[in-house]
């Protein structure tokens, strides 16, 4: 399966959204948008995954990589999912202490 980005920049903030599958084979292209958006200056990131059907080990690498890229800058990414086997992964991996999880974008923006 691919997986489709679409970037949404709103004021400081921009926001990545995800549909599909973040794999070994996705992992690079999205690790490369979100490198690209931060080293543009947003560093405040947003990343959708309520449309993602599947998240891996690669995928989870890429967000703790931009977390520290952005945090580097005096910035946060932030996570958007309701769907419960992702939720779980990230449960699972302790990844849900270290990232701030929101049920909407809008909540996110707000944080």
């Amino acid at each position: 399966m691919e997986l489709d980005i679409s970037t949404e920049h709103i004021g400081d903030v921009c926001e990545i959204k995800l549909n599909g599958e973040i794999d070994v084979y996705t992992a690079p292209r999205l690790k490369e948008e979100i490198v690209a958006l931060i080293e543009s200056g947003c560093s405040n990131v947003i990343v959708d995954l309520e449309k993602v059907a599947f998240i891996d080990s690669s995928g989870l690498g890429v967000l703790v990589s931009a977390l520290r890229r952005a945090r580097e800058r005096d910035g946060a990414v932030r996570i958007v999912c309701t769907r419960e086997n992702i939720l779980k992964i990230f449960r699972i991996t302790g990844l849900d202490k270290v990232f701030p999880i929101f049920s909407d974008a809008a909540e996110a923006r707000l944080f």
